[in-house]
């Protein structure tokens, strides 16, 4: 059953969020090249913002396709991402995401979720925000702020980030899926946070349930 509180805080949080969403991966929206999309969404698992920014710039002006990212040696590739953090992991995981687009899928970034999903490397978000992003697919990429923060409003009672979607996409109304990963992603960043949560600054709490939050400020 669908959640009352959805509608007026996607709301509020589209008008407080969307102009403002200034991510590395929402500005090549503007400008979609499916492969960069692709590499800078690889680059910022586990890595902030600022640093997946800094770090695409260095990685495509040197190389921008998988012939390039290929040619380079593996030492240098760790080198150009090392700010990204876990480089080495992430060099040998561009090095095959590259391989495979030039053996199976002719170069090119495919366009399907399964296809995606079948070069190792690229899970459920990934392939999600490449749809989303570089291809206009109605999608919910979900990540560790999109699964987090739907289950402390109280939306969904999931254990991960790909039930978390299961569970969106039959309750977030299809118009709000589009800015849904960028919205959360500012929100979680900024006030609603892992720990310590932002609270008393919230433009949603008087809609939260606030499961799972222990301090908060």
């Amino acid at each position: 059953m669908k959640n009352k509180t959805i509608t007026p805080v996607m709301k509020i949080l589209s008008k407080k969020y969307t102009s403002s969403s200034n991510t590395t991966l929402n500005r090549m929206r503007k400008r979609p090249d499916a492969f960069k999309v692709l590499i800078a969404c690889l680059l910022s698992l586990r890595a902030r913002d600022e640093n997946t920014e800094k770090v695409s710039k260095q990685l495509f002006e040197v190389a921008d396709t998988p012939e390039k990212i290929l040619a380079l040696s593996t030492k240098k590739l760790e080198k150009l991402i090392f700010s990204s953090g876990h480089y080495k992991k992430k060099a040998q995981t561009l090095k095959h995401v590259s391989q495979e687009l030039l053996k199976r899928f002719d170069g090119k970034v495919p366009k399907t979720r399964e296809n995606l999903m079948s070069i190792k490397g690229i899970g459920p978000k990934t392939a999600n925000i490449v749809l989303a992003f570089a291809f206009g697919e109605c999608v919910i990429p979900v990540d560790t702020h999109c699964h987090r923060i739907p289950n402390r409003l109280g939306w969904v009672k999931t254990k991960t980030a790909e039930k978390t979607e299961e569970e969106l996409i039959k309750i977030l109304p299809k118009k709000y899926w589009g800015e849904f990963n960028a919205i959360f992603v500012q929100f979680g960043r900024g006030t609603c946070q892992p720990i310590s949560p932002w609270c008393s600054k919230c433009p949603v709490k008087k809609y939260c349930k606030k499961v799972g939050v222990g301090r908060s400020r």
